[in-house]
């Protein structure tokens, strides 16, 4: 029954018979046929069908809802079992937001320290992407923003606040101030992130409340995109402190402080909204907290 509900919660995800017997591991008749099996299972028909998927019926949106609760149960009980007779192992799978990348080594690092045997992989992934990821099960936790939009029902341990600076060029004429407002970004040459990542969304706000509409020259997913323009002169990129930090130690860059309004938004963990969590991630969550108590009020 567990094989079969993970494969229909693929279905649901890829919305394409060929893609989520190819995300299961299996050929297409397979995946047909569990699905079709546990339709008979259980009384109702899941799926619209015709040449091709069509959707889910209303009963499969409620089966979906289920399947996601039993599997995601019954991988916490076999953690506990595993963890119960050999410690905590195993593979964490994490979804972070392209401005919290830097922190997601500081959490890995620290946890790795106690926990040896617990592997990662972690992905750059949107904030709405990390939200579904989380739902169907295709990871254990992400690190996003917690109170930009809303999360839903998910378990959240906040351990920083993102605050906005400019990132110039270190011989660039702006590079010397103290700080800047919003309002002072509307006549420069900006590269920002794609408008479906949240903190670019941020960015959109707190230049409409300065009264300031930018069309930025360059659009990128990455963070690295972004600095690469920057250092290659002419152009300027707002980022969270926490995230041009490690781009300032070569001195070739600088980070001025963005001011009215003075912008935060609180980052951290997020976790399905489970009792009890795999024991794995439990520690990871204590290890988020613990991370927060430990962390600087002045840091970004």
């Amino acid at each position: 029954m567990i094989e079969k509900l993970e494969m229909f919660i693929a279905l649901a995800r890829e919305q394409h018979f060929g893609r989520a017997a190819e995300a299961c591991g299996v050929t297409q008749p397979s995946l047909s046929g569990a699905i079709k099996q546990l339709e008979d299972q259980l009384g109702v028909m899941l799926v619209w069908r015709g040449s091709r998927f069509q959707g889910l019926t209303p009963e499969g949106q409620r089966v979906l809802e289920w399947a996601r609760q039993i599997v995601g149960d019954a991988r916490t009980m076999r953690e506990e079992m595993r963890a119960a007779k050999q410690g905590l192992s195993g593979n964490l799978r994490l979804a972070v937001i392209p401005t919290a990348l830097t922190l997601v080594s500081e959490l890995t690092t620290q946890f790795s320290r106690r926990h040896p045997n617990v592997r990662f992989t972690v992905r750059s992934s949107t904030s709405i992407e990390i939200l579904a990821m989380l739902e169907n099960v295709q990871i254990d936790a992400g690190i996003s923003y917690l109170d930009n939009e809303p999360l839903g029902r998910v378990s959240t341990v906040p351990i920083y606040a993102e605050r906005y600076c400019l990132v110039l060029r270190a011989d660039d004429p702006l590079a010397g101030r103290a700080a800047l407002r919003w309002a002072d970004l509307g006549d420069l040459p900006l590269c920002l992130l794609t408008p479906d990542m949240q903190n670019r969304r941020i960015i959109n706000l707190h230049m409409a409340e300065a009264g300031v509409t930018v069309v930025p020259m360059v659009e990128a997913s990455s963070v690295i995109v972004l600095i690469s323009h920057v250092l290659s002169g002419g152009w300027a990129t707002v980022l969270p402190l926490k995230a041009a930090e490690i781009f300032l130690k070569g001195g070739d860059l600088v980070a001025v402080p963005l001011t009215d309004p003075e912008a935060s938004h609180a980052v951290g963990l997020i976790a399905p909204y489970r009792e009890p969590h795999t024991p794995v991630l439990a520690a990871l969550l204590q290890q988020a907290q613990a991370m927060a108590e430990n962390r600087p009020a002045s840091v970004a």
